[in-house]
């Protein structure tokens, strides 16, 4: 309710505050008769008393951040994504209504429409889509506005992932925008409606929570899985031998390696074959406890030791070796977007079925929807789906 807008309006905000005022008015009311405190009607003055001083406050807040704006104190520096006549539009209105608090410094297109004269769109273009994240560092960009752009949507697409790291704002002109409705996440330029992308999830509060939550629930199932991961090591040393844990090179977060632990189900010939081949369900080399140990997933409860230490998390996208990192991306531009967020222990795409020999560009399209739209409660609805799965591939 709080955060900063371009179109700000008293009237607008309104019907929101009274709704809430009404709340705290009906619970200041209700709380004052069955306390026997003061009377009910001095409850109702208050609230009416706060809802006119609320008002008051936020029309000179506004007004005074209006003036600041057009004097250019509190204007945030933004660039323009797409050279065409939705793009001219936007900046010319930046420029002319200053009140938005948006100062276009250029726009980015490889191939602007060539009708376009300098008087249409009257900042230079800095660069092709391409060029985003560097832009935004260079000109220190604080906002990103994506207009219509020669540069197909799925470049764009992947060009915006890779700027997830940029403290910046982004608005998209939504397609069909002469239809669209106005809502709460939707800014007004006039009669263009931008839609606010929601920031990356690293860059909200509830993020340090994730991993807050990551180390306590990897802490404590370490503790009470003892027993457990104690008999998986001895059945497993009883098969195969000395080593009990197999390591493996994963790539995580922003593409950097770690060693992932898994315990030994199947001892391979050299570490070509361990980096290479990309699947050992139906190896004939494994043995019953390789079996029983992959078939409850219980092989993979030596990386809670690399949640503990922040190589993973709980929940996120599932870590890959490097060779077929470099493979998949390669064959598949999103795939490696997914790597924006730590690899988990589970994530959406394994609950999803989506784990094995099955479609990469499936498991990137649900890893990279679960970054967009991460939410601690969606952590805690995987976690608990990732316990019903297990459950039922321990009966088969």
């Amino acid at each position: 309710f709080y955060r900063s807008r371009a179109h700000l309006s008293v009237l607008d905000d309104l019907p929101a505050l009274l709704g809430r005022v009404l709340i705290a008015g009906m619970v200041m009311t209700s709380a004052e008769v069955i306390s026997g405190g003061y009377p009910a009607r001095a409850a109702i003055i208050t609230t009416v008393v706060f809802t006119i001083l609320a008002l008051c406050g936020r029309s000179l807040a506004y007004a005074g951040l209006r003036h600041a704006r057009r004097c250019g104190i509190a204007n945030h520096r933004t660039l323009v994504v797409g050279g065409g006549r939705v793009a001219g539009e936007l900046t010319r209105t930046m420029l002319e209504h200053p009140q938005y608090g948006l100062h276009p410094v250029g726009f980015l297109d490889p191939k602007p429409m060539q009708c376009l004269s300098r008087h249409q769109i009257p900042v230079p273009r800095l660069g092709n889509t391409a060029d985003l994240a560097r832009v935004i560092v260079e000109f220190d960009i604080r906002t990103v506005v994506v207009a219509f752009s020669s540069t197909p949507e799925r470049t764009v697409v992947e060009t915006l992932r890779e700027c997830d790291r940029s403290c910046c704002e982004v608005f998209v002109v939504p397609r069909l925008y002469e239809l669209s409705v106005i809502n709460r996440d939707t800014e007004l330029l006039r009669t263009l409606p931008l839609v606010r992308l929601r920031r990356a999830a690293h860059r909200t509060i509830c993020w340090k929570f994730k991993r807050v939550l990551d180390v306590v629930l990897s802490a404590v199932l370490l503790v009470v899985l003892l027993p457990v991961l104690a008999t998986c090591a001895l059945l497993v040393y009883h098969q195969t031998g000395r080593n009990v844990l197999f390591r493996q090179e994963r790539v995580g977060l922003d593409g950097r390696p770690f060693m992932l632990l898994k315990f030994c189900t199947l001892r391979p010939t050299d570490d070509t074959e361990a980096s290479i081949k990309w699947s050992i369900a139906h190896d004939s080399r494994i043995g019953p406890v390789g079996r029983l140990l992959r078939r409850t997933s219980l092989d993979e409860l030596p990386q809670l030791w690399n949640i503990l230490r922040g190589d993973m998390s709980l929940v996120g996208p599932r870590p890959e070796r490097p060779f077929f990192v470099g493979k998949f991306s390669r064959q598949h531009p999103r795939y490696f977007a997914r790597h924006r967020v730590p690899s988990g222990l589970t994530g959406l795409a394994q609950v999803n079925g989506l784990c094995g020999d099955t479609s990469i560009s499936d498991r990137a399209n649900f890893d990279n929807f679960y970054i967009e739209n991460w939410s601690l409660w969606e952590d805690c609805k995987i976690l608990l789906r990732t316990v019903g799965h297990v459950f039922r591939w321990a009966q088969r």
